[in-house]
């Protein structure tokens, strides 16, 4: 059987062993893979795993032999499912590898933005300076006592919720209208206004769709303290970037921090890369990137192979 991996690089830095997967057959792996070339690639494959690389319709109908997809990532916006289907190919994604350590990050960037941490450790040689035996040019806020807006209650959302319940922070979660989610249902369910207008931080978990695109614009900026703070480590599509900036800017909300951006890597002249830009923290796409994250993603790869191989497939999304 061969199975091909289109963007290695996505997952292993070289700490990373793939061995477990040659047990199903012939590995070919690819540090990275294009549209130019990703057809050629995967023409002979009965099975493919990619992060990223696009599959459209055009080039799954060039893989005749293809079987089975493995996603190795929870989202699969970038396999044309439709056409899979039609060409009775089974996509699986891997889920609930990246909880932990999202989770983790997500508090870190909301411990630097009120303790304005990375305020002070840049500007370390200032501390000789200071007429007083402290500085109190940034202002820092507790995080005891605020009422925290979970977007989105999944794994990773119900996970940032229990920490910060045991932090002393109040969780309230946006209800979004037909949901079933009854996670604990002792969290405030509120709507759109009431929810940005009340929330201390807004930190976002919930999948991309099209009905919560943009769901960070400027209307639902306007309504936000001005003491409030943004946080996303989920997808760069929920927020209005250039709304976002302007409202930095401006002064309408005290800060964000992002892990995520619509575009991935960014172009140089991204409106949210700006030094103009006040109050931001950006890491790259990093949160889920811990190596016991990455084990436990190469872990659900091989399960995915290993229930298809066995006639039971699991995790499928299509």
């Amino acid at each position: 059987m061969k199975i091909t991996f289109l963007d290695a690089a996505t997952v292993d830095s070289g700490d990373i062993d793939f061995s477990k997967i040659n047990q199903f057959g012939e590995l070919t792996t690819y540090s990275k893979s294009t549209s130019k070339n990703v057809s050629e690639r995967i023409k002979d494959s009965e099975i493919v795993i990619t992060n990223k690389v696009i599959l459209n319709k055009e080039i799954l109908e060039s893989a005749s032999k293809l079987k089975l997809i493995v996603v190795s990532a929870t989202g699969y916006n970038n396999i044309d499912l439709k056409s899979a289907k039609e060409k009775n190919i089974t996509v699986c994604n891997v889920v609930n590898y990246s909880t932990p350590i999202v989770a983790q990050h997500t508090f870190s960037l909301i411990l630097n933005l009120c303790g304005q941490t990375h305020k002070y450790l840049y500007e370390k040689s200032l501390w000789p300076k200071s007429p007083i035996f402290t500085r109190l040019e940034h202002p820092v806020n507790e995080i005891f006592g605020k009422t925290l807006g979970i977007a989105g209650v999944g794994n990773i959302g119900e996970t940032v919720g229990t920490i910060a319940e045991a932090m002393g922070m109040t969780i309230q979660v946006l209800h979004r209208k037909g949901s079933k989610n009854e996670r604990h249902p002792e969290w405030n369910r509120v709507n759109g206004n009431e929810f940005f207008s009340t929330s201390d931080i807004i930190t976002l978990h919930c999948p991309l769709t099209e009905s919560n695109h943009h769901l960070i614009n400027e209307k639902t900026l306007s309504l936000m303290k001005n003491s409030s703070y943004l946080v996303n480590t989920s997808r760069g599509g929920l927020i209005d970037e250039p709304a976002l900036a302007t409202a930095l800017t401006n002064h309408i909300i005290r800060g964000a921090a992002l892990d995520v951006l619509s575009e991935e890597p960014p172009p140089n002249d991204h409106c949210l890369l700006q030094e103009s830009v006040p109050n931001l923290l950006i890491t790259p796409h990093n949160a889920w990137t811990s190596i016991e994250s990455r084990k436990r993603l190469l872990n659900g790869i091989v399960e995915n192979i290993s229930s298809f191989i066995n006639g039971s497939p699991i995790n499928r999304v299509n």
